[in-house]
């Protein structure tokens, strides 16, 4: 296996995926660079989802390894990735609908200080604010402050998937997995989020968007690597990609506008 270089915060490497006679993945091999946002294109079925899946643990690899800062994550849990650092926003919001919006986003902060969803007795009233704060700061970033009392269920499909974001971004990941961050939302929602992300951006955090919408990958992408058919068929700079033949016959129908 060839050696990461050390500005590679993710390398997936020679990653393949099987599910019985079905190829999913095949000689992928994807470098993700520390502090930048790299997308992930291509149609359905290409295996994007596949591919973040095998990244945060919840699916092995059938061969190859993935490797987050020098840590091999293939074998490990997802709870003990998220631990290390990676956090994802899920197609479907996975969120609390019964409860309110703020506990929601305070939630997992408890659990990556505590190392599990429960009760702690111990815990200082201090630290509880504290979390409060950074929640509702969070929530004022996003656009949910004045929901933050409100069940999480009420929320429209474009706010929960907010609201999941916002779960992410209290953990403080090295990196953020976003799978479709913008379905579900209206282009002002859409064009919200987009300068949530940028925003996000500057603080260093690297992120990984698989994303239909081409403008919110041209938007925010510094690099883009396109999937088909369980493989890689191009990667490169956002002009670079959108003047590839094989891209543009492949996904994208055509010249990109």
């Amino acid at each position: 296996m060839n050696e990461t270089p050390p500005n590679i915060i993710l390398h997936a490497a020679d990653v393949h995926k099987n599910f019985g006679g079905l190829r999913a993945l095949s000689d992928i091999d994807l470098q993700i660079e520390e502090g930048k946002t790299h997308a992930i294109i291509g149609p359905n079925g290409a295996g994007k989802s596949t591919l973040l899946n095998v990244i945060i643990g919840r699916i092995p690899p059938s061969s190859g390894a993935v490797i987050f800062d020098g840590t091999v994550l293939t074998g490990k849990a997802p709870y003990e990735i998220n631990q290390l650092g990676i956090s994802r926003v899920f197609q479907t919001p996975e969120i609390f609908p019964e409860l309110p919006v703020l506990h929601n986003v305070m939630a997992p902060a408890f659990a990556r200080r505590d190392g599990a969803f429960r009760v702690n007795m111990l815990r200082s009233v201090g630290s509880e604010r504290e979390i409060r704060d950074e929640a509702e700061a969070i929530l004022d970033d996003i656009g949910l402050h004045g929901r933050r009392e409100d069940h999480a269920g009420s929320l429209s499909r474009g706010d929960k998937r907010r609201l999941e974001l916002a779960m992410c971004l209290i953990q403080r990941p090295r990196l953020l997995l976003l799978d479709e961050p913008t379905a579900g939302m209206s282009r002002h929602d859409t064009n919200t989020t987009i300068e949530l992300l940028r925003k996000i951006k500057s603080t260093g955090m690297t992120k990984v968007i698989i994303e239909h919408d081409m403008h919110v990958v041209f938007s925010l992408a510094d690099r883009i690597s396109v999937l088909a058919q369980g493989c890689i068929i191009a990667s490169g700079l956002p002009h670079e990609v959108k003047e590839d033949p094989r891209v543009q016959e492949a996904y994208l129908g055509g010249s990109v506008e």
